[in-house]
């Protein structure tokens, strides 16, 4: 038989029921600016009835009910729109971070401002064409000398502003490792936490959105893959290894690598290994470094490197207006101070390595000449371009020798072709597309047939008994012509790394201006005093065919590193505002689901308050008639 204080236990029920359901209102509307805070809604459920054994089925009308119990306190989320916001936020940090850098890149150059590199050349190649016009003047001497030192000064601002660039960079990485890994340890403990309250039968409603809110904020740093299908071990993965398993972080940490300028590579810290990134802040920041900022860096190198190396090879050969010949314009530095370019690679005290920057044959050839030859030429390349870092140029009888330079120029080699002022075939070496290879280095030359030997005179022998390998001592001698006693007049040793940082003009050019030449000699004698042959042959660099590539002027060389970095830009910017509007999209929806709704809330809190209040005002009938029967019945 059912208590006759039951109803004052089922108002107590509602009461308390629906003071908890208040309480989640309140909650709910405290958190409303909460960043990560999901609203919670409270699931109502009427509480087991009585269960009547000792009375037969026909003498009661139904089970007696027993009010209303709290089922559940459950925080409103779309856990498949979480995935793809996961992956949205790390999309779209991607795309911001690799803006905000590409744009810095952009800003290196300043185009089109007058302080610009691309201004400064064009300004020291109009110097070189005014000496050719009036060679017996001093005042075009000290202009040219002038314009040398601005376009000097402004390659090494350009080249320090890429290196402070590289240094934010360097530091933002360290900086982010280490936000990964707190996040990642937060992340952990959290999971441990959650444990524990779900393993008491609650929910933790907060703790699994502060979760939820770190998680976001990790795969805005890297790209991750959650795993929440075993309840009792939450793990995060990154490029299909976990980084967090329960309560295990495995953290990472940064260092030293000598292979990418003296920056940081991130490793595991358990096992030293290198971690690679795709996506994330972090995948931005190392892909600007590593491969972005060291492109513009070996553009900036290549310019530099080239201008200087062409203007010297014709300045030596020119005569100041003092008589004085065979002097550099430009300083250049070698990398190695063997004459031959003998490099020790391993330190072990023992020449083990040539490092060659420039080579070219001892006859002269005509461009539209036919070779009459067949072979294959094999050159130096990266890994991504040819087997075994190399690639291979076939050439025909019927190929005309500019057939070939330019065969060998858009090959994909890191050597380029052309012919000197005095037809002799050039090759080059460019900047390294692999961090393991130096830059400006030529590391194999191969010949099968006679086109570099007996034909252009570079190479001694055919074969592979006869090519050019940098990986050995005296390679030099391989070379036609050069023997024991080589004087460097077929090559040029590689030059200091980081050209772009040094470059200057030769100080006795700037002590004494008069020794720029202006004319080339004539049948053995300086040139004559009006004769400007010499500073006009530099003034054609401009636009003559030089050798940097696939391109065939340095003012096409220039226009395309600048069309590079500006469509970097330009990719980046674009996809930004795609990844920005896509998270945006997604942000609104959740804000929708998950989000709380002041409004919403208050007419939850009006229908609480009214269920509050019906259930004190029947547990208030319910004492009258307690207090009818103990105190009014009876004698």
């Amino acid at each position: 038989m059912q208590s006759t204080f039951s109803g004052i236990e089922i108002g107590k029920r509602s009461v308390f029921a629906h003071s908890r359901a208040l309480e989640v209102v309140g909650h709910n509307m405290s958190n409303a600016s909460a960043e990560g805070y999901s609203r919670q809604r409270i699931e109502l459920r009427a509480t087991a009835p009585i269960y009547r054994p000792d009375l037969t089925r026909e003498h009661t009308p139904g089970q007696i009910g027993q009010g209303v119990e709290v089922a559940r306190i459950e925080r409103v989320r779309d856990m498949l729109l979480e995935r793809r916001i996961v992956a949205a936020a790390g999309d779209q940090s991607y795309w911001r971070t690799r803006s905000d850098y590409v744009l810095q890149l952009e800003q290196v150059y300043n185009e089109p401002d007058e302080t610009s590199v691309r201004n400064l050349l064009d300004r020291f190649w109009d110097g070189w064409q005014e000496l050719s016009l009036y060679p017996e003047q001093g005042a075009a001497r000290q202009a040219v000398l002038q314009r040398a030192e601005a376009l000097a000064e402004g390659i090494r601002l350009r080249h320090d502003t890429l290196s402070r660039i590289g240094s934010m960079l360097e530091d933002e990485i360290g900086g982010t490792v280490f936000e990964i890994n707190v996040l990642m340890r937060d992340i952990a403990a959290l999971n441990e936490e959650i444990v524990r309250v779900e393993g008491n039968g609650d929910v933790p409603n907060d703790l699994l959105d502060r979760r939820d809110l770190l998680v976001e904020r990790l795969s805005e740093q890297i790209e991750i893959r959650i795993d929440d299908r075993d309840p009792d071990e939450f793990s995060i993965y990154t490029r299909g290894y976990h980084i967090v398993q329960g309560g295990i972080a495995r953290p990472f940490e940064t260092a030293l690598d000598t292979n990418t300028d003296g920056y940081s590579r991130v490793v595991w810290t358990h096992s030293g290994e290198t971690v690679q990134f795709d996506g994330g802040k972090l995948g931005a920041l190392i892909e600007v470094r590593d491969v972005d900022l060291r492109r513009e860096f070996q553009a900036l190198d290549t310019l530099t490197v080239n201008v200087a190396d062409l203007v010297n090879e014709i300045h030596r050969t020119g005569y100041g207006i003092n008589g004085r010949t065979g002097q550099d314009f430009f300083v250049q530095y070698p990398a190695v101070l063997d004459a031959r370019g003998n490099f020790d690679a391993d330190l072990d005290g023992v020449f083990d390595a040539t490092y060659l920057f420039r080579v070219h044959g001892a006859n002269r050839l005509q461009p539209q000449a036919q070779i009459g030859l067949a072979g294959t030429i094999t050159l130096s390349a990266s890994d991504a371009v040819g087997a075994d870092g190399l690639v291979t140029i076939p050439y025909q009888a019927t190929d005309t020798v500019a057939d070939v330079v330019s065969r060998i120029n858009n090959s994909g080699a890191e050597v380029t072709a052309r012919l000197d002022r005095e037809g002799r075939l050039e090759l080059k070496a460019t900047a390294a597309r692999d961090n393991d290879d130096p830059d400006f280095v030529i590391r194999h030359i191969e010949d099968d047939g006679l086109l570099l030997t007996g034909y252009a005179g570079l190479l001694a022998d055919s074969g592979a008994g006869g090519a050019f390998r940098w990986d050995q001592a005296d390679a030099a001698t391989l070379l036609a012509g050069v023997g024991a006693a080589a004087d460097g007049a077929a090559f040029a040793v590689a030059p200091l790394a980081r050209p772009s940082g040094w470059i200057a003009v030769n100080p006795d050019i700037v002590t004494e201006p008069r020794s720029i030449a202006g004319s080339f000699s004539v049948a053995g004698n300086p040139g004559e005093t009006g004769d400007g042959s010499a500073a006009l042959a530099i003034a054609a660099l401009r636009n003559g065919t030089v050798g940097v590539g696939q391109v065939a002027t340095l003012d096409d060389y220039f226009a395309d590193t600048i069309a590079r970095i500006g469509l970097a830009g330009e990719e980046a910017e674009l996809a930004l505002e795609t990844a920005e509007q896509i998270y945006k999209d997604l942000d609104d929806t959740r804000a929708r689901i998950s989000g709380v709704n002041i409004d919403e809330e208050l007419a939850q809190m009006l229908k609480f308050q009214h269920g509050y209040q019906a259930a004190a005002r029947f547990i208030t009938n319910i004492d009258r008639m307690l207090d009818t029967i103990i105190n009014r019945m009876g004698a």
